[in-house]
């Protein structure tokens, strides 16, 4: 149904407008004057009421209204910004989330939430005497405006009514965007006999003067593009709406007409500012008026795709890259050179058109910091510690799949940092540091891997503490000479904590193996390394993409394999005779004592013996050994697919 097609259209749209609204709360709290975030605070909660308005969310209409009445106040000067506004407002952010998932608040739990904030806001506006600001004090200062006026046609389709949009609602929301003249016209509207009450028959002009751009405006219209007739212009390049004359007189007219249209309206504006700007000043005038930018030339370049749509497009692109691979390699046997012409041409489309679908899916990871930056702010709140989060990297993309994989991951190892690491300020004042702790997530590229490095200043972690944990444990021996990284690799061990204390926040005993197992499941490495007093850095390596991997095709029998290229160092040939006899399977490849296997034993197929040897030099948990395969084909490209739920 159309219906359920907008509403999921809104529920992604506010899905975006509730993540939105939780970042800027966030620069807020550093920032509380910075005027445009006030201002981008307030417009999501206008959209947000009256989206909700529009498809049935009438609880999260109202409560929202009940938030854009305290930022209205804030945005007008009368009400400063305090930390328990930030704290409500925050928390209603995640009150929001529910209304999204559950309208009707069905869970206890939900609607007592929701009703405690509800008396929390009230109680803000009613009672916070010592956070609002008189009207003396309420004097604006002046600044360089940035305000532009354009002038709307908005004329819905008849059926209108039938998707359930109420177009007032679209032009009230015309109105949270600036200062707003609005005309009705009624002239469409048929004898009382003759009415039907399915049909509008009501259209609208409006001029707004306001700091957004033209794609901010047209967004208003997002759901009801198809069903409406539209134009946004830009009028002028200041705020007519100011001019009492101009308005007076475009309200004069209106009534004497049907509608004015956007000559009319340009050629008031024309008239009025004729009277009080210099002839230069005219000229600049009369140039913009006769290219006037229609919305259409100002198109957003950006246009919203469903995640089905783009799985559906990844898994046509990785069949037709293993189809090119496959040609190219019938190519290479062929003696047709026409043929080898033809498959290159097509190996390097297909690779141009295989980046650029991989450009589409890939998100940057700063999609992930406002949960970061929100469950720093709030644990260390909770746990009485000064905390700084800092991110570097986060335009470093990533495959979505592995995005949504990674999040969980890393708020763990964050509340493990917060939790274990950072002391609190006496301690750190003790320890001559800032009383302040500092975690930084870093992320960058290395070849065709990303690396994300979190690392706090905190107390540490003392191996020798995890050594006597491990021998509580019977882990390892007391014997055992374990080198540093296997002694923090111990904690990777199920069930392994050196936590002294239980708590709600971390230290069951079930946290970084779990990372370490998610992280498994996208292909993904992790490694941990401290020093005491300094602090604890975590390094998590990560594929690129999940979907198509350049591998190193070999051939055991009859049988091909592809071995990542990325793992593959070298690749060395020698005779049978140096390999077959070797002592604990043991070879000396460049100085360098290397364990070896063959491939056959392993998949339990006979042995072939043959004059040379070809073995491949891997990596793996930097560790190095060598596989031992009957021929090595070349590169090949190869599409990664789940085996499916039988094989589980």
């Amino acid at each position: 149904m159309e219906v359920d097609k907008f509403r999921s259209k809104f529920l992604e749209e506010a899905t975006e407008k509730i993540e939105n609204l939780e970042q800027s709360l966030l620069v807020l709290e550093n920032d509380i004057n910075n005027k445009e975030i006030i201002e981008s605070v307030f417009r999501d909660m206008h959209s947000l009421k009256g989206g909700g308005a529009m498809f049935g969310f009438s609880k999260l209409s109202e409560f929202t209204h009940d938030l854009e009445n305290i930022y209205d106040l804030v945005r007008n000067g009368k009400l400063k910004i305090a930390r328990n506004l930030l704290d409500v407002t925050l928390d209603s952010v995640d009150n929001l989330k529910t209304h999204l998932s559950d309208p009707d608040l069905s869970s206890p739990q939900s609607k007592n939430k929701h009703n405690d904030l509800v008396v929390q806001i009230k109680k803000i506006v009613n009672d916070d005497d010592e956070n609002l600001v008189s009207d003396d004090q309420n004097t604006p200062t002046e600044e360089i405006s940035k305000i532009k006026t354009y002038y709307i046609y908005f004329e819905p389709n008849d059926y209108i009514f039938n998707d359930g949009t109420n177009p007032l609602f679209l032009v009230d929301e015309l109105q949270g965007l600036g200062l707003c003249k609005v005309l009705s016209h009624f002239n469409k509207v048929p004898e009382s006999q003759n009415i039907d009450v399915t049909k509008c028959y009501v259209y609208w002009e409006v001029l707004l003067a306001t700091e957004e751009d033209v794609n901010s405006i047209s967004d208003v219209f997002i759901f009801v593009e198809d069903d409406c007739k539209l134009e946004i212009n830009e009028v002028a390049d200041h705020n007519i709406l100011k001019n009492q004359n101009i308005v007076q007189e475009i309200s004069d007219k209106a009534i004497l007409k049907n509608d004015l249209g956007l000559s009319e309206i340009q050629s008031i504006i024309k008239k009025h500012t004729e009277k009080k700007e210099k002839i230069e000043e005219n000229e600049a005038i009369n140039k913009r008026f006769s290219n006037v930018p229609s919305v259409k030339e100002n198109i957003i370049s950006s246009i919203r795709v469903s995640s089905a749509k783009l799985d559906s497009l990844m898994n046509l692109v990785s069949e037709l890259v293993t189809t090119q691979a496959r040609l190219s390699l019938f190519a290479e046997q062929s003696d047709s050179s026409e043929l080898s012409t033809i498959a290159e041409n097509v190996q390097k489309l297909t690779r141009q058109l295989r980046d650029n679908a991989f450009d589409i899916v890939l998100v940057p990871i700063e999609t992930m910091l406002t949960r970061f930056q929100r469950l720093v702010r709030d644990l260390s709140k909770e746990l009485n510690k000064s905390v700084r989060f800092i991110a570097e990297g986060a335009e470093t993309e990533l495959d979505k799949t592995i995005i949504e994989t990674l999040t969980d991951p890393l708020l763990h190892i964050l509340r493990n940092c917060i939790d274990h690491g950072i002391e609190l300020p006496e301690e750190r004042k003790k320890a001559n540091k800032p009383e302040q702790g500092t975690i930084l997530m870093k992320a960058y590229y290395s070849g065709t891997n990303v690396h994300i490095k979190i690392k706090d200043d905190g107390a540490g972690i003392k191996p020798d503490k995890i050594k006597a944990k491990a021998l509580e444990k019977g882990l390892i021996n007391k014997d055992d000479n374990l080198s540093r990284k296997e002694i923090f690799d111990l904690l990777f061990i199920p069930g392994f904590s050196t936590a002294k204390n239980v708590t709600d926040v971390s230290g069951r005993g079930v946290g970084m193996d779990v990372v370490k197992r998610k992280l498994a499941e996208v292909r993904g490495e992790v490694e941990i390394d401290s020093e005491v007093s300094v602090g604890t850095t975590i390094t998590i390596k990560l594929p690129l993409t999940l979907s198509i991997i350049d591998g190193l095709l070999v051939r055991l029998a009859d049988n091909h394999y592809i071995i990542p290229l990325s793992v593959v160092g070298k690749i060395y040939s020698t005779d049978h005779e140096s390999v077959v006899n070797k002592f604990n399977n043991l070879i000396v490849l460049d100085g360098e004592r290397i364990p070896f296997y063959y491939l056959r034993e392993e998949f339990g197929l006979p042995n072939n013996e043959q004059n040379n040897e070809q073995i491949i030099m891997v990596s793996y948990e930097d560790k190095k050994i060598g596989i031992v395969v009957d021929d090595v084909v070349g590169e090949y490209q190869a599409v990664l697919k789940s085996l499916g739920k039988m094989f589980k």
